[in-house]
C-alpha cells in the first residue's frame, strides 16, 4: 500500500485511500460491499437527488462480471479482469421534476470518493476507470436516456505489483504525487 506523503496533515483515510491495479483473488464479502455503498448514499448531492446509481458484479458471477469488464477499455481490461468486483457508477441527468441536473456528475464524483473513503477504512481499495465504451456500456445495459454511465470502478484488497505485465507495474510502484495547493486553489480571484 503507499500511503500520501502530504504536505500538510490530512485524515488517515485519505492519505491511505490509492488507486491500485493489482487485486488479490480474496472475494469481497457482500456485506462490506453493501457497506460501501451505503457510505455512498451519504454523500451530498443538489437538492438531495441523490442522482447515483450502481451496477456490480463479483467475479464469482462470471457472465454478469465479463458483462461489465467486456465495456472496458482493451488496456483497462488487461488488469481489471482480476478484480473481485466490477462496478458501474450512473448519473441520474434529470431531477424527478423533469428538469435537468447540470450537477449530477458532480454528485455521482461525491458518492463514489465517501464509497472509497468507506472501502479504505475496510482495507478494501479501488481504481476509478474512464476508459470504458460509452455506447456499448449504453447498450449493453439497455440504460434509459436519463442514466448516463459516469465512470467504471475496480474493488478489492490490494495485490502485489508483481502480477502485473508492464505498463502497469511499473505504474503501480511509481511515486504517488499531487499538484502543489497553490498551483489550484486561489484566494478571492484566479491568477492572470
Amino acid at each position: 500500500m503507499k500511503e500520501a506523503i502530504a504536505t500538510r496533515p490530512i485524515h488517515e483515510l485519505i492519505r491511505k485511500r490509492w488507486s491500485p491495479r493489482a487485486f488479490t483473488k480474496q472475494a469481497v464479502p457482500q456485506e462490506a460491499l453493501e457497506q460501501v455503498f451505503e457510505a455512498a448514499s451519504w454523500a451530498f448531492s443538489a437538492m438531495n437527488e441523490q442522482p447515483w446509481r450502481y451496477i456490480y458484479a463479483h467475479k464469482e458471477d462470471t457472465e454478469a462480471f465479463n458483462r461489465i469488464l467486456s465495456c472496458l477499455v482493451p488496456a483497462n481490461q488487461l488488469w481489471a479482469k482480476d478484480a473481485p468486483v466490477l462496478i458501474i457508477s450512473l448519473a441520474k441527468t434529470h431531477f424527478d421534476n423533469g428538469q435537468p441536473n447540470r450537477t449530477a456528475m458532480h454528485d455521482v464524483g461525491a458518492a463514489n470518493a465517501t464509497l472509497f473513503l468507506e472501502a479504505t477504512a475496510l482495507g478494501l481499495h479501488g481504481h476509478v476507470l474512464g476508459g470504458f465504451d460509452y455506447a456499448k456500456t449504453r447498450e449493453e445495459f439497455a440504460l434509459p436516456a436519463h442514466l448516463d454511465p459516469v465512470a467504471f470502478i475496480a474493488l478489492g484488497y490490494v495485490g502485489a505489483a508483481e502480477q502485473l505485465e508492464e505498463p502497469f507495474r511499473s505504474r503501480e510502484t511509481a511515486p504517488r504525487s499531487r499538484k502543489p495547493v497553490a498551483d489550484f486553489a486561489f484566494n478571492h480571484e484566479l491568477p492572470e
